[in-house]
């Protein structure tokens, strides 16, 4: 457990409040098992508070367990938590590609393919003719299970406490929260990454790897690579305390 770099911060978690948010899991349950387990182990030093847990996407795609990291969030192995679920710029892929084979060759190629293992389904060899992919579409459609479909369907874009507002990608400058793009909310990189300006609320992200949790004056990001990495992060925020916990 480590507190972040900033410990004068002024943003402020609704009093009574925990929140916990993590970062990209990118078909990892085993790291999605071991976070819980922390996470659930930090929430007893927090009695009689209420504690939300908000995943802030990229569930599947790159790691060889994504049929698995859908399973566990489903079933919401927190007990006496609230569970908020983003929508990552993956799944939004994932769910295209059930009525658009157009976008295969681009969901393929950043790791749609692990996803589709994870579930049975067949990956043709290139050239990846129209047939092909229908036929890889029908597959995935078949064995897609009717309530991991539901699931995904209804993952949120965005998600606030007090003074800050959880995304997956980040946010377009120059436009109110309430503006903001689906597109933007899901893609967006360095026009927000690079962007000094104050955004109303701060901004809980992943989308965007770094080695390390980036606590910046208007936005924190804690996508660390996970599927590669081994290493899968939640923010802690806990009235005007940030803290962070990791796997490994």
């Amino acid at each position: 457990m480590r507190r972040s770099d900033q410990p004068d911060a002024k943003a402020k978690i609704p009093n009574g409040t925990v929140a916990y948010a993590i970062g990209d899991i990118h078909g990892r349950v085993d790291l999605l098992e071991e976070l819980q387990a922390k996470i659930q182990e930090d929430a007893r030093t927090q009695a009689g508070k209420r504690h939300v847990v908000v995943y802030l996407g990229d569930y599947v795609d790159r790691g060889l367990t994504s049929r698995e990291v859908i399973d566990r969030l489903i079933e919401d192995p927190l007990p006496g938590f609230e569970s908020v679920h983003l929508k990552g710029n993956h799944e939004d892929a994932m769910l295209k590609f059930l009525h658009d084979t157009d976008i295969a060759p681009g969901w393929l190629a950043y790791g749609g393919d692990a996803t589709l293992y994870s579930y049975g389904v067949t990956v043709p060899r290139s050239p990846l003719t129209p047939d092909k992919l229908s036929t890889m579409q029908a597959e995935f459609a078949r064995k897609l299970p009717g309530r991991h479909l539901e699931f995904l369907s209804a993952l949120d874009l965005r998600h606030e406490e007090g003074d800050y507002f959880f995304v997956h990608a980040g946010v377009r400058p120059g436009r109110s929260l309430e503006e903001q793009s689906e597109e933007d909310l899901l893609w967006i990189r360095d026009a927000f990454l690079f962007s000094a300006d104050d955004f109303g609320k701060i901004i809980v992200h992943g989308h965007t790897i770094s080695p390390k949790p980036e606590f910046q004056p208007n936005r924190i990001g804690i996508d660390t690579g996970a599927f590669a990495s081994g290493v899968l992060t939640c923010l802690v925020l806990d009235g005007t305390e940030q803290r962070i916990l990791q796997t490994g």
